[in-house]
């Protein structure tokens, strides 16, 4: 991999990882593309830029994590207190999938570029169905909190949407648009902490045995970061707003784009 293209693939993960349209399935998309062939190096890449955009997270909502950290140490039983406990309820999903099945979620980065423009589909078709969504202002739940957690356990599958897949389902059940983000948006924090100390493990094993070149990943990374802080604040904009289904369109246009690329 090339410092441009982890420079374009790190802009393209940042700007996605937020907006409901698929970062890991424009990962994808970028790779095949780029004609990048190894898709272990690739699997790696995709783990640094999502530590990247953790990161973003953190800078964009830092006021929220200290202030449910703090009080969640307090242990004392109060809204934030309840608030972090369906967060790390939210990860149990994901965690388990992930612990079971890592092999298997590895070999499906592998550019199947038909099958990311199918999942694109899926994610046009929950954005579309928002319109829909009643327009209560609920609290979270346990039992929403599970559910959204299965939402985004579907988002391992490139092309599903995390955050698409995660607010829509937060605003079928009725929650308030600004909570239905914030959760969305933190509830990401878990798994991918997660999944990149585990990964990092991994590599640090790796290393001096063909392990992948840093330069490319600290690039991707840091370009993620930037986009990933850009396209955070933006996207609490646009949910606010009630401005989610428009990105139905886009992932259509681009799931079908894909759909017949990939099946010529």
């Amino acid at each position: 991999m090339s410092w441009f293209e982890a420079l374009v693939l790190g802009l393209l993960q940042g700007l996605t990882e937020f907006l409901p349209v698929s970062s890991s399935g424009h990962l994808e998309l970028g790779g095949a593309l780029f004609g990048l062939e190894d898709p272990h190096d690739f699997f790696t890449f995709n783990i640094i830029v999502h530590g990247a955009t953790f990161l973003s997270v953190v800078v964009v909502f830092w006021r929220d994590i200290v202030h449910l950290v703090v009080n969640f140490f307090r242990f004392r039983w109060n809204p934030e207190m309840k608030f972090t406990l369906l967060l790390l309820a939210s990860a149990i999903p994901t965690a388990i999938v992930g612990l079971l099945f890592e092999e298997q979620i590895e070999h499906i980065f592998e550019g199947r570029v038909a099958f990311v423009g199918v999942m694109l589909l899926i994610t046009a078709t929950l954005l579309a169905l928002t319109r829909f969504a009643p327009k209560n202002k609920k609290n979270v739940t346990l039992k929403s909190a599970l559910v959204i957690g299965l939402a985004q356990t579907l988002a391992i599958l490139p092309g599903i949407s995390r955050s698409g897949a995660t607010i829509s389902t937060a605003l079928y059940f009725g929650i308030e648009r600004g909570q239905a983000v914030r959760f969305s948006f933190l509830m990401v924090l878990i798994p991918i902490f997660g999944a990149n100390f585990l990964k990092l493990l991994r590599i640090s094993e790796e290393a001096g045995a063909g392990a992948m070149d840093a330069t490319p990943m600290v690039i991707g990374a840091i370009t993620a970061f930037i986009a990933g802080v850009i396209a955070c604040r933006w996207m609490l904009s646009i949910v606010r707003r009630g401005k989610i289904e428009y990105f139905a369109i886009y992932c259509l246009i681009v799931g079908l784009a894909a759909i017949i690329t990939g099946s010529i």
